[in-house]
This record gives C-alpha cells, sequence and structure tokens, in this order.
C-alpha cells in the first residue's frame, strides 16, 4: 500500500513541478510588466512646456516627435560604435590573422570605413531629400550594417583575411552614410530653441560611441584569443571578434526602432520659421531664406580638421603607447580602454556644460576659445620632450622560438628610422593632451554642428549634411594614411608639428569670420504703417450697439492689412 502511494505520488510529481514553474513565471512576467508600465508612467509627458505651447503641434505630435530624435541618438551612437569599436584591436587581430600585412595596409583597412561613408553620405541626403523620408534609407542601411559586422567578426573562417577585412570594413562605411540622414532629420524635427541641446545630445551620442567603443573592446579581452566557438564551429566568439557581435545586436535593436509603429517622423523647423515670418506655405519659406555659402563652407573646413585631429589621436593611441612606453598588445588595448573610459566621463560632463556656457557666451566665442584653443593646447603637448629615446625592439625572430610579447621585441621598431634619433614622448604628456582633447572636441563638434544647422535655416539639409559628413569622413580617410606616411616614416616632430599648425590656423580664421557665423533671424516683417488721420463718424442714438459708428471723431491707424480704431478714452 505505501508503495502504490509512493508511485501515485511520483506519477503526478513533474505536473505539479511543472505547474509551480508556471506560476513562478508567470509571476515574474507579470513583476516585469507592472514594473515597465510604471516606468513608462513616470517618463510619460504629461504636458508640453509652457515656452512651446503655441498651437505648433498637439501634445502627442511633440511626444512622437522627441521619441524619434531619441531614437536618431541612439542610431548616431551606433553608427560610431560601430567604427571605434575595433581601433584599438584591429591591429593585433591583423597581425595574428596575417603577420605579412604591416601598418600601412592596417591603414588602408582602417581608411575603408570613412571613404565608404565619404562617398555614400551626399548620396544618402540627396536619397532622403528626394523621398521626403528617412525611413527607408535606414533600415537598408541597418541592415547592411549588421551584415557587415557578421563578415567582420567571421573572418576567421575565410582565406585572404587582410581583403575580407578590408571589405567589411567598407561596407561598414557605406552604411554608416545614413549620419547624413540623422543630422539632416535633427535640423527638421527641432525648433530653433531646442537646436543647441538637440545637436549637443547627439554629438554627446556620437562622441561616446568613438570613446566607448575602444572600452568595450577592453572589456571583452578576458575573453582571450581562443574565445569560445558555437554553433558547429560557424561562430567564433574571441577578444577580437565579439567586438563585431556586439555590433550585430545593437543593430538588429536599432533596425526595430525605425519600425512604422515606433519611429514617426515630424519636421516642425520650417513650419516655425513660416508662422514666425507670416508665411503660408513651408516650401515658400525656406526657399526664400537664402544661405550664408561662406559661413557653411568655413564650418565645413573646421569641422574636417578637428576630426582629423581626433580621429588621429583615436587611431595612432595604441601604435604610439606601443612604440612610446613599450607596452604589449593585451597591455596597450587594457589602457586605451581605460583612458577612453575616462575621456568618455569628461566628455559627458562637458557636453552637460555647453548649453550654459552658450547662454553666457556667443555659441562662437564658446566654439573658437573652448574647443579649438584647447585641441591647439592638446596637439603642442603631443610633441616630445622626453630626456631619451623610446625603449628601441629587435625585429621579430620566428627562429628564436619566443613569443611577439617577449620584452625584447617591445618597444620602438627598427623598421622606423627616426625611432633612435627622437626624444621619446613622456606618460604625462599623453595623459594631459589627451584630457585636452576630451574636453575641446566635444565643444568644437557640437558647436559647429549647430551653428552650420542655423546657417543653412530652415530647408532640407540632406546634402548639405551630407558634405559635412563627407568632410568628417574625409578626414578620418586621411587619419590613417597619415599614420603610416607621416608618422611611421618622419616620426612624432612631423606628425604632431603639422597637426598643431593645422590646428592655429583654423582657429585664426575662425576668429577672422566670426561675423559670418552669427546665424540669421527670423521675425515676422514689419507692417508698413500710414499716416495718422481723424474721420467723421455719423451719429447713433444706439450707444449700447458694438457695430454702431462712434459718435464722436475717432482715430484710424491705417494699416496695409487692417483698420485699427483708437477709440477716446471716454468712450471705450
Amino acid at each position: 500500500m505505501d508503495t502504490t502511494k509512493s508511485l501515485d505520488y511520483s506519477q503526478h510529481e513533474p505536473a505539479t513541478v511543472t505547474l509551480r514553474k508556471y506560476k513562478y513565471f508567470n509571476c515574474v512576467h507579470r513583476l516585469i510588466m507592472e514594473s515597465w508600465r510604471k516606468i513608462r508612467a513616470r517618463l510619460e509627458i504629461k504636458q508640453m512646456p509652457a515656452e512651446l505651447d503655441d498651437d505648433l503641434e498637439t501634445l502627442e505630435d511633440y511626444t512622437q516627435r522627441w521619441r524619434s530624435v531619441r531614437i536618431i541618438y541612439f542610431t548616431m551612437f551606433l553608427m560610431a560604435l560601430g567604427f571605434s569599436i575595433i581601433l584599438t584591436g584591429i591591429w593585433p587581430f591583423l597581425s595574428e590573422l596575417d603577420p605579412s600585412a604591416g601598418k600601412e595596409f592596417m591603414g588602408m583597412i582602417v581608411a575603408a570605413n570613412p571613404l565608404g561613408q565619404m562617398i555614400f553620405s551626399p548620396i544618402f541626403g540627396w536619397w532622403g531629400n528626394k523621398l521626403g523620408t528617412i525611413r527607408l534609407p535606414l533600415l537598408l542601411s541597418l541592415a547592411l550594417f549588421t551584415l557587415a559586422s557578421a563578415l567582420y567578426s567571421s573572418l576567421e573562417l575565410v582565406d585572404n583575411v587582410k581583403y575580407w577585412m578590408l571589405a567589411s570594413r567598407f561596407l561598414i562605411g557605406v552604411s554608416s552614410a545614413n549620419i547624413a540622414l540623422c543630422r539632416s532629420y535633427l535640423s527638421a524635427a527641432t525648433r530653433l530653441s531646442e537646436r543647441t541641446h538637440a545637436v549637443s545630445m547627439v554629438s554627446l551620442a556620437q562622441v561616446l560611441g568613438f570613446i566607448i567603443g575602444p572600452g568595450l573592446q577592453a572589456l571583452v579581452t578576458p575573453l582571450g584569443r581562443s574565445g569560445h566557438v558555437w554553433f558547429w564551429g560557424t561562430m567564433h566568439v574571441n577578444m577580437y571578434t565579439a567586438s563585431g557581435w556586439i555590433n550585430v545586436l545593437m543593430s538588429m535593436g536599432n533596425f526595430v526602432m525605425f519600425l512604422p509603429g515606433i519611429f514617426k517622423e515630424h519636421k516642425i523647423a520650417a513650419r516655425e520659421i513660416m508662422v514666425m515670418q507670416g508665411g503660408t506655405s513651408e516650401r515658400d519659406t525656406w526657399k526664400a531664406i537664402k544661405p550664408n555659402y561662406y559661413s557653411a563652407w568655413t564650418l565645413i573646413v573646421a569641422f574636417f580638421v578637428l576630426v582629423f585631429n581626433f580621429v588621429l589621436l583615436e587611431t595612432l593611441g595604441t601604435s604610439l603607447t606601443m612604440d612610446m612606453f613599450a607596452w604589449t598588445n593585451d597591455e596597450a588595448l587594457y589602457y586605451m580602454g581605460i583612458f577612453m573610459a575616462t575621456a568618455a566621463i569628461i566628455s559627458l560632463v562637458t557636453f552637460v556644460l555647453i548649453e550654459p556656457l552658450c547662454k553666457l557666451f556667443a555659441e562662437r566665442f564658446v566654439l573658437i576659445w573652448g574647443g579649438f584653443s584647447l585641441m591647439v593646447v592638446g596637439r603642442l603637448l603631443y610633441i616630445p620632450w622626453g630626456p631619451d629615446p623610446p625603449k628601441l625592439a629587435v625585429a621579430f625572430n620566428a627562429s628564436a622560438n619566443l613569443t611577439i610579447d617577449n620584452p625584447i621585441y617591445l618597444g620602438c621598431p627598427p623598421t622606423q628610422d627616426w625611432c633612435p634619433q627622437l626624444p621619446a614622448l613622456t606618460l604625462t604628456q599623453f595623459i594631459i593632451g589627451f584630457a585636452l582633447t576630451s574636453v575641446g572636441y566635444p565643444i568644437g563638434v557640437t558647436l559647429i554642428q549647430t551653428i552650420f544647422s542655423k546657417v543653412l535655416g530652415p530647408r532640407p539639409q540632406g546634402v548639405w549634411m551630407g558634405m559635412m559628413t563627407g568632410a568628417g569622413c574625409l578626414s578620418r580617410v586621411m587619419g590613417p594614411v597619415f599614420v603610416g606616411s607621416i608618422y611611421t616614416r618622419l616620426g612624432t616632430y612631423w606628425t604632431f608639428g603639422f597637426t598643431s599648425i593645422m590646428m592655429l590656423i583654423s582657429m585664426i580664421w575662425l576668429l577672422c569670420s566670426n561675423r559670418v557665423l552669427i546665424p540669421p533671424t527670423f521675425e515676422k516683417p514689419a507692417v508698413p504703417l500710414q499716416e495718422l488721420h481723424t474721420s467723421p463718424k455719423h451719429i447713433t442714438n444706439d450707444p449700447d450697439d458694438a457695430n454702431a459708428p462712434i459718435t464722436e471723431e475717432s482715430d484710424e491707424l491705417l494699416a496695409t492689412s487692417k483698420v485699427i480704431r483708437i477709440i477716446p478714452s471716454s468712450k471705450a
């Protein structure tokens, strides 16, 4: 009998356990959904800011518009991350997969991304203007970004690795050309009073993408060279390929954000200017406003110089520290990750301070003295003043049965003839210069884009933003090439001396042209007034009739649009 009861209990036990598990997961699901509803209720916008309650849009339109702007923030972050996340790992990854590939080919691989972006940015901008929407181009570009990132992470499965790496980086650059569309939409979807804040945030997202990328690379370094192999050997996840898989996951999420039920386009800039000028057609309003082409091209050139200097440092950072401080591959990845993470925090604080600074000082002066001046000092600090040349490395010899991380192979390589002739960069110089760049670059890149969008006015800015994006991409193409042609051959004096002069000339040019950097004001045209005269009125016996003529003389102010009567106070 006991045995039977025991058997009966054992037969029902699995069902009981399954039921308990179901109740547990159901309870957890309800808890998560309830928490999510509370979070959404707190984040939900209850009413529009008082200064924006002017009948240009409803509360629902305002909420959807800012949701779309925040999705643009994330897209800009992801596109910057897609470029920077592999920068610190690309050289050790390439050298392990193909030891015959040198730094010059590495420069070509790094430059392939911005080259693709530079070529296709004006095309994407024109396409967005032509369609009148950015959704389709962005969905297609994100799909391409996902495939290209997966290709980069699968390089260990193919032959001719360096050429496949080159192709994957070029395709990621083509997909990143959607940045032109993002910037154009941001200008169209924000009011003039919101523009500085919105551009600050999107620039923050982009700079954080550039800076956090190497930090994520440092976080996955513990995976090691072997890492994990999944899906029957078709998916390798290690310290080099994990960065590409991170891009894949994030881009898939970004793709979902642009689906019709989530992303809704709301363009308000042209409508705002139309109302300010008393117009009736948004198209006629922006067509009547001609941009200042001199100021626009001045800002494009300044943007090129600024991004060139930042990307040069980011591209050169790992190689420079390995040459100057004799760090191993792992040490360079780790310490550069720490530097980048610290720079991200500094940049975050800087972005928060940009808007208050622009309320105290004109935007163009904050750009010149807060952005470019710090970048100039930062470049000057990178001109070496160490007492001795850097430690010289011995040429790698595979027959010696020593690893590449052996101390005798660490330091400035013998293939760089300048190593024994020039003094070494000190770690103090490197850290201070990096800190100044972390403050100056966010200020500069934010305010250039802010002033640029205001100078262009309310017109569709796809092509113009494509040109600015192309200028930034050109600087990112030239940066890696500069490393191969100037740094490798001529050394630190030529590299940082040239960039210091470039930054100084740009700063002087902006100072001389600061008047043309003042954005135009959009005001309703003044109504021409005619003479003030008096006219006799007919007499009425009904003083309570509001529509009756005034019984005494009344003053009339004649204008082109209407007649305004000034009634004597005794009759008002």
